[in-house]
């Protein structure tokens, strides 16, 4: 695959993109996605050092926290699924397995591997999407790269599964290029964001007013350094959509990406009109004093 830029700049993007992250997800996916004390982007990706996500590990780890009145509801569940011979019966049990880390402990990594279980059992568009779009709304928030990403690949298998089973659900094909995208390509995995930009290119190609589409193809453009590409994308989205503000966040990023600081103000001050917040201002009034 064909570099974008040097490496040099590749890691000055993702810094970049790691502040305006943590600022979109705060708005439009509910919490941010990191302390304070968080190293940058560009250190935590690291060329893909950091270890992968065991979730075998992890389920015997949080296993032994658990009381006794838990460890046997647990054992329980597991051991019926052992000895359930009828998928239902095993969809059940991971259901009710994914439920109980979900309610009663707040696992998400437990609910995601659970959740993701069942729903390959059922092996229905419906249930697939419904897990995917679960898995998708958790990993946008996870500050861990390695648990973001495995949570990213449960999302991805779920949604390619789905779509074996009905081809033609373009917004299946935009889940799972955004998927890629806000999974390990926003860790930095070029190759992982243009996964993606091909599901989304099969979508706009089809129909070119999937404004959806183009704007997760613009925020794939401002990942991979592709700042050209992403205006034209996110103009196009804001002209269409002008109380976007997400979109015209990114818009501003992309902006100051390509060096083109007058406008990216501009599209920050007007996404600071629009979601008329003390303390988001205030996250864009210092990222506005770091443009050159």
């Amino acid at each position: 695959m064909q570099p974008y830029f040097f490496e040099v700049k590749k890691q000055q993007l993702i810094l970049s993109v790691s502040g305006i992250v943590l600022l979109l997800l705060l708005w439009f996916f509910g919490k941010t996605v990191a302390d304070k004390t968080d190293k940058p982007a560009s250190q935590q990706a690291g060329n893909n050092e950091k270890p992968a996500f065991d979730i075998d590990s992890y389920l015997k780890a949080s296993k032994q926290k658990l009381n006794i009145n838990q460890a046997n509801y647990v054992n329980e569940l597991e051991n019926s699924v052992s000895r359930g011979d009828v998928k239902s019966q095993q969809e059940k049990a991971y259901t009710q397995l994914a439920n109980f880390w979900h309610d009663s402990l707040d696992n998400h990594e437990l609910y995601v591997f659970y959740i993701s279980k069942a729903a390959m059992l059922v092996n229905s568009e419906k249930n697939l999407t419904f897990a995917a779009r679960q898995i998708s709304g958790d990993f946008r928030n996870e500050p861990d790269l390695a648990k973001r990403g495995w949570k990213a690949d449960q999302a991805i298998a779920l949604l390619t599964r789905a779509i074996e089973l009905n081809p033609a659900n373009d917004s299946l094909k935009i889940d799972l290029g955004s998927a890629y995208i806000f999974g390990k390509g926003m860790a930095g995995n070029t190759e992982e964001t243009m996964k993606g930009v091909q599901q989304l290119l099969q979508v706009v190609r089809k129909d070119s007013s999937n404004m959806q589409a183009q704007m997760v193809l613009g925020i794939g453009g401002v990942v991979s350094t592709q700042y050209d590409k992403a205006i034209e994308r996110l103009n196009k989205v804001v002209q269409n959509q002008p109380r976007n503000a997400e979109a015209i966040s990114w818009l501003a990023e992309a902006y100051s990406g390509k060096g083109d600081n007058v406008n990216a103000k501009k599209w920050f001050e007007i996404s600071k009109r629009l979601i008329n917040n003390p303390e988001y201002s205030k996250e864009i009034d210092a990222r506005i004093k770091e443009l050159k």
